[in-house]
């Protein structure tokens, strides 16, 4: 073998492998797809959103981290009497008892953001029902709960089915500066409530008449008070309903997906909105597909 013949054995593997890179990258750009797009879809769920099951569809399995403090909310509440702390812990004594982690929400000053699993998802919403409904706010003075046509705010099932606070519920709608709103961030607050809605009613939040309602008003000035942006508060609000309506939102997560549009991808704010979340926008809604299971849910009572 001479020399020129030992120089082309060498030299061809290195031809070999250039020619296959360059094979690689021509498959990649025809087939649609890169190395970046394999990481992406083989990477672990979010974990600071639902999880992911079949069809795309949110399980609502794992616990989130809310980007809101809780601080020493429950402590004022259970002080002022809006919360009767013994009560509630009666009531949650048939339901399996509070776990450490809520006692602390009900009792010390120094708690962290909140965090909403499906196991604490039902505690979380009478808390925020007892915020939204004891906090001084304009939107319960003079708002729709106000309408003559309602015979006052007493007869809706956001403040007569309230049945935890210490004394007459309506001693306290309204009246404890829990929460102390700028004209800016109270603006935002109304905002935003008029156009969040709930599936089990065709009203926003702006008219809190069931608790659903409440505890969201509760939730969005407690995330206005800490300076949280719009879309922070669309996010999480979506979040949220998410855990208090999960069947509801598996299913408009489906419509959606139906649709082209994956869950990861929606915008919160137009699934909060009337078309989707209110009661007769998701009556419509589930009229297009094939629902998924009922796993059954807490109504609008404590």
């Amino acid at each position: 073998m001479d020399h020129r013949e030992q120089k082309e054995i060498k030299i061809r593997p290195v031809v070999y492998l250039i020619s296959g890179i360059i094979i690689g990258f021509m498959l990649s750009g025809i087939l649609g797809f890169n190395i970046s797009d394999i990481s992406k879809k083989t990477s672990a769920p979010n974990s600071q959103s639902p999880n992911i099951i079949g069809e795309n569809l949110p399980s609502f399995s794992e616990s989130v981290v809310l980007p809101v403090k809780w601080g020493d909310i429950g402590k004022q509440m259970t002080e002022s009497g809006v919360i009767n702390a013994g009560e509630l812990e009666k009531i949650y004594s048939q339901r399996g008892g509070l776990d450490e982690e809520s006692k602390k929400l009900l009792y010390l000053a120094n708690n962290g953001n909140l965090v909403i699993d499906s196991k604490n998802s039902a505690l979380l919403l009478n808390l925020l029902w007892a915020l939204g409904l004891g906090n001084k706010n304009p939107v319960l003075e003079n708002g729709p709960m106000q309408e003559k046509q309602y015979g006052g705010a007493k007869n809706f099932a956001s403040t007569g089915g309230w049945t935890l606070a210490k004394g007459d519920t309506m001693d306290h709608y309204s009246k404890h500066n829990f929460i102390n709103l700028s004209p800016e961030q109270q603006a935002l607050v109304e905002k935003i409530s008029k156009t969040i809605y709930r599936p089990c009613c065709g009203n926003s939040t702006y008219f809190p008449d069931c608790n659903h309602g409440m505890a969201m008003l509760g939730l969005l000035e407690l995330m206005a008070s800490q300076g949280k942006s719009e879309a922070e508060m669309y996010k999480t609000a979506l979040i949220v309903n998410s855990y208090w309506f999960p069947d509801n939102y598996r299913n408009i997560a489906k419509f959606m997906a139906n649709s082209g549009v994956q869950w990861e991808n929606v915008d919160p704010k137009e699934i909060l909105g009337i078309n989707y979340s209110s009661g007769q926008g998701y009556s419509d809604i589930v009229s297009k597909i094939q629902p998924v299971e009922s796993s059954g849910g807490r109504g609008c009572g404590v």
